[in-house]
């Protein structure tokens, strides 16, 4: 599924965390618990170094927990990085990362000199609402539209931490097709740059796989139907999304399905795991290189066709 979703203010804000990272001590990045992988944003990969970094894995309580717990464990191997699960329906649970960060940083912690951290995260993963706790004040805008926060500020936290927020990224094109529909299943690329029927067909596949009771019980069904399309099918028939002559409305059982998975109706779930992302990445480089190749090749066809 092709996004075509990329607003001037992200790259703007791409070329600025950039050019501010070597000033930075320490990145927090927001992630949605149901989807890490695909909520992780590359430019960070890229861009930190070994810099010290917090994987915050928000809407836990979205999340299957077996499977974030296997998320935490993930990350929390992986040199200089330490993992997560939070809500921040819970306000606790989200201060608690500021006791993190010293942890991580004894030393400064002890002396005058403040954390320097820089707080990031695709839209709509809660960073907003996640700096406002930390704040213990209404700092940054928040709405359950992505793409709310459009430019840069310095935020003093007055405990030892200087944090600096930067607008959510998403990146031009996302080469793990599946990570685009995660992120679309999830909410957290507009409604408007995405197709509502191909985003349902691919959750309502995955749902059929992965969480066939949950899907039983939530819609009432006493067989669970063998396709997507047939299980979009049936959620219709339960919920009288109808149109004229009795056929479903895929596009009215595509929005109640998509509500549905987005407030958790459906129950607990998880989108990916660590072992399906292992390999999704092998995929994803083998994208990458034949890409990079037939790039490389433009130049010598334009010759021939010259010649």
């Amino acid at each position: 599924m092709a996004v075509h979703w990329y607003p001037g203010h992200m790259h703007k804000a791409q070329r600025e965390i950039r050019e501010a990272m070597p000033n930075v001590d320490l990145i927090i990045e927001v992630l949605d618990a149901r989807i890490p992988y695909s909520s992780e944003n590359p430019v960070i990969t890229e861009v930190r170094g070994d810099k010290p970094c917090i994987k915050i894995l928000n809407k836990s309580d979205l999340a299957d927990p077996a499977i974030t717990q296997l998320w935490l464990d993930y990350y929390n191997q992986q040199p200089n990085m330490r993992a997560v699960a939070l809500t921040t329906q819970e306000p606790e649970q989200v201060r608690a990362i500021l006791d993190l960060c010293r942890a991580m940083f004894p030393a400064r912690d002890q002396g005058l000199e403040n954390i320097r951290a820089m707080i990031m995260g695709i839209p709509n993963v809660g960073k907003s609402t996640t700096i406002n706790i930390l704040a213990g004040r209404i700092i940054a805008k928040t709405g359950n539209e992505p793409a709310v926060t459009k430019a840069q500020q310095r935020i003093n936290l007055k405990n030892g931490i200087v944090l600096s927020d930067t607008p959510g990224i998403l990146w031009p094109k996302v080469m793990n097709e599946n990570s685009s529909y995660r992120l679309a299943t999830t909410g957290a690329i507009k409604d408007t740059a995405m197709e509502y029927e191909e985003v349902a067909f691919f959750a309502a596949d995955y749902l059929l796989k992965a969480y066939p009771e949950l899907l039983k019980a939530r819609y009432q069904l006493d067989e669970l139907p063998q396709s997507d399309l047939a299980l979009l099918e049936a959620i219709a028939a339960k919920r009288g999304a109808k149109r004229a002559g009795g056929r479903a409305d895929l596009h009215k059982v595509s929005e109640i399905l998509l509500h549905e998975i987005r407030s958790a109706a459906i129950g607990r779930i998880s989108l990916e795991t660590p072992e399906m992302v292992e390999k999704e990445k092998v995929l994803v480089e083998q994208l990458t290189l034949e890409r990079e190749e037939k790039l490389k090749d433009k130049p010598k066809k334009k010759r021939r066709r010259r010649n």
